[in-house]
């Protein structure tokens, strides 16, 4: 059994049809999402019905990112924070406009399932992070783990230190072996493919702006990409409007 863990997809439904079209998937693999299924580009609704009618063919878990939970906020309450608007949220907006109050329901339900974060074995997958030096579970905000920062900063600054024995060595890098993550664009370190910064894997390849999707084989670490999103959405400009 392989296990694919894919990045934040923004509402680039073509990418994600791409994507798994490249990927080897066979019957018995596992898929893990890292969450940001909305928001950026137009087919939000149509990414959601994919990811559900995906479910029914593989083992999929779904992670919950910090873009989901505003957008289900807007579903169930009409809640539309203006920083919400202005990064993407505008593109869900629009697009469950055209959703019938079926879809909207069944896609509700669907966010509400989405897990915080998952642990298998020594590895752990999140969206964005977490803050506690004993791990996510000790997180006093839940919702942190879907918005944090700080992990991927402190990957990144510890990346030279071999030693985990250091008393530099961060103590929330030494509970997992690897861990998953996406939320924070590599691109903003100059990279454009899944990037490790000391055991930390940061999934998220710019698809919400200019980048692609991406898959990667947590095994192997082979990686998959579709075409960059502003090719497969000519007429649009995602996250950089």
């Amino acid at each position: 059994m392989a296990q694919f863990v894919i990045g934040d997809i923004h509402a680039g439904n073509r990418a994600l049809t791409q994507l798994l079209e490249r990927v080897p998937i066979r019957p018995n693999d596992q898929l893990i999402f890292l969450g940001d299924y909305l928001d950026g580009w137009s087919e939000g609704p149509e990414v959601i019905d994919a990811l559900i009618a995906l479910s029914k063919q593989y083992n999929c878990r779904f992670i919950r990112g910090n873009h989901d939970a505003l957008c289900l906020d807007y579903l169930k309450h009409g809640k539309a924070p203006q920083q919400w608007v202005m990064h993407g949220g505008q593109s869900s907006i629009e697009a469950y406009k055209r959703g019938t109050s079926e879809q909207i329901d069944r896609h509700v339900a669907f966010l509400e399932r989405l897990e915080n974060y998952i642990e298998i074995e020594d590895r752990l997958f999140v969206h964005a992070g977490f803050s506690h030096p004993k791990g996510p579970q000790e997180e006093f905000h839940a919702h942190l783990v879907y918005w944090d920062r700080s992990l991927w900063e402190t990957a990144r600054a510890a990346h030279e230190l071999n030693n985990q024995d250091s008393w530099q060595y961060p103590e929330r890098l030494k509970l997992y072996r690897e861990i998953y993550i996406g939320h924070t664009p590599v691109q903003r370190i100059g990279a454009s493919t899944p990037f490790r910064a000391s055991n930390v894997w940061n999934v998220d390849t710019g698809a919400a702006f200019d980048g692609t999707l991406s898959a990667i084989n947590t095994a192997t670490k082979e990686f998959w990409q579709s075409d960059p999103l502003p090719s497969l959405y000519p007429d649009e400009l995602g996250r950089q409007a």
